[in-house]
C-alpha cells in the first residue's frame, strides 16, 4: 500500500522535498520555501547548496 508523503512539520500532504544545505525535508504548501512553491508539479531545481523537487500531483 502506497501512502502519500506527509509534511515533516505538520503531517499535511507534502507537495515536495527541499534541501537547504544539509537539512532535507518533505514539506506541505504551508512550510515550503518560495523556490519550491514557484515550481510546477514534476519540476526540479538546484541552486548552489539547495535542491527543490515538486511532486507530481496525480490524484486518483
Amino acid at each position: 500500500m502506497d501512502k502519500k508523503p506527509r509534511c515533516e512539520y505538520c503531517e499535511k500532504d507534502a507537495i515536495g522535498i527541499q534541501s537547504l544545505g544539509t537539512c532535507v525535508s518533505l514539506v506541505c504548501r504551508d512550510h515550503a520555501d518560495s523556490h519550491l512553491l514557484a515550481l510546477k508539479p514534476g519540476e526540479k531545481q538546484a541552486y548552489d547548496y539547495c535542491y527543490f523537487e515538486r511532486f507530481d500531483t496525480v490524484d486518483s
